[in-house]
């Protein structure tokens, strides 16, 4: 089967939503970049609380958010698209305003704004893929995932550099980085809602109408778990392990993290593409398969020497970050296309629920696992994954294609007629795709 191979900017913004879109994603991702690194930072040293009840409060407010993903779910399958990622932001300016009032020495108000800031944190992915999902169909909605993705790490990365350059102006630095986040939310909100773009609710299927079960996507799931696993290994396994069991400056920490950032922005719409020729599902397992490798890489790294093994685990952190890009290619983008249309947003929100609750422990885990050695941590990491690639590889669909697809508005039943400000589109990125695939490949 033929498939797109070539990069063509003004197409793929508009298979990702459109111009504005596209700004509102990356005023969206400074204004985050802005400040989600520094949150706990904000709450220790401008409202005076202990790092414990913040740390305790931020992780709250990930998990109490989760909460809401059902009705994101269900909101998404009326039909609503730009109008429920602009929600998420504007729930995210609640959070700051918040924060912006919570007294020092209150941890409950920091609370309740750390849930607000979760509740949009956690709504924004399901929202935003099944947006795309709507304007975008067949291995073109995954390179505008994969876009999309590569946008919001520019911008988190922009935003967190700026906030480093601005920490020098101590607490009220802080809460002018705060009040700047506020307002890329509040704009950011603005110019998603303008974009207009709503679907038409997709008919449930009567029962004896022959028509396909929404699939279960049990192991999908569960393995979603693990994986989100890696998404935290550059941030809080490596730093960890660098600085407290191989006593390396952290300035390797930091390398690997900037590094981690400028390798997902340059190569995560490539690699999808790429890996178009392949099927998701096995894509996603390669993923798996790449992830255990580089979790024995970082066991192997750490057995070196002293002054080889902090330089042998940012060589290792490479092969991690090709994994993660991987794996953020191919797993929405697979669910998309598995679900059926009158169940995509609560799918959506399923997924993220896996998601979330990954990243939620992902933490405590590798806290409780790294002071028990380097075989504890990253032997357990390397199992489990190896696990969840087989479990993703082996899952039946349950579509009586037998497979994904790689077709248009047939391969899930979405609608290719949505509304955005007064104009009907058709196919909008029917300029992207230069051959059309004419087989549905498992």
């Amino acid at each position: 089967m033929a498939t797109t191979t070539k990069i063509r900017p003004r197409a793929l913004v508009r298979a990702s939503g459109g111009p504005r879109y596209a700004v509102a994603l990356a005023v969206d991702a400074l204004g985050t970049g802005l400040l989600r690194p520094f949150l706990l930072l904000y709450g220790v040293t401008v409202l005076r609380l202990s790092a414990p009840a913040t740390g305790i409060a931020m992780t709250v407010g990930v998990v109490v958010g989760l909460v809401c993903m059902p009705a994101v779910g269900r909101w998404l399958d009326r039909g609503a698209r730009s109008t429920v990622v602009a929600a998420s932001m504007l729930v995210r300016v609640v959070g700051v305003a918040l924060l912006l009032a919570t007294p020092a020495g209150h941890v409950w108000p920091f609370a309740t704004a750390a849930l607000f800031l979760g509740i949009g944190n956690q709504a924004w992915p399901a929202a935003h893929a099944a947006l795309v999902a709507t304007v975008a169909h067949g291995r073109e909605r995954d390179t505008a995932l994969a876009a999309g993705r590569a946008l919001r790490n520019a911008g988190l990365g922009v935003g967190a550099l700026l906030a480093t350059a601005c920490l020098a102006g101590g607490t009220m630095a802080l809460q002018v980085l705060a009040a700047v986040t506020g307002l890329a939310y509040l704009t950011a909100a603005a110019l998603a809602w303008s974009v207009h773009l709503h679907a038409q609710p997709a008919a449930r299927p009567t029962q004896g109408s022959g028509a396909e079960p929404a699939p279960r996507l049990r192991a999908l799931l569960a393995a979603n778990v693990v994986y989100a696993f890696c998404l935290n290994v550059p941030e809080i396994a490596l730093p960890l392990v660098l600085v407290t069991q191989l006593h390396a400056s952290p300035v390797w920490s930091a390398a690997i993290f900037v590094a981690n950032t400028v390798l997902v922005v340059t190569l995560q719409v490539p690699v999808t593409l790429l890996m178009s020729r392949v099927s998701r599902r096995i894509v996603l397992a390669l993923a798996g398969v790449v992830l255990t490798a580089s979790y024995l890489g970082f066991l192997a790294a750490t057995s070196l020497g002293h002054g080889w093994a902090a330089p042998a685990v940012a060589v290792v952190s490479v092969l991690c970050t090709v994994g993660e890009i991987l794996y953020a290619g191919s797993a929405t983008a697979l669910v998309t296309v598995l679900a059926p249309a009158h169940v995509l947003g609560r799918s959506l929100a399923r997924f993220q629920l896996s998601t979330g609750f990954g990243l939620a422990v992902s933490p405590a885990v590798i806290t409780a696992l790294a002071p028990h050695g380097p075989a504890a941590l990253w032997g357990s990491l390397a199992a489990a994954t190896l696990l969840s690639a087989g479990a993703v590889a082996s899952e039946e669909d349950g579509r009586h294609h037998g497979g994904e697809g790689d077709i248009g508005a047939g391969e899930s039943g979405l609608p290719t007629v949505s509304r955005v400000g007064s104009v009907a589109v058709h196919d909008p990125c029917a300029a992207y795709r230069t051959t059309a695939p004419d087989a549905v490949r498992p």
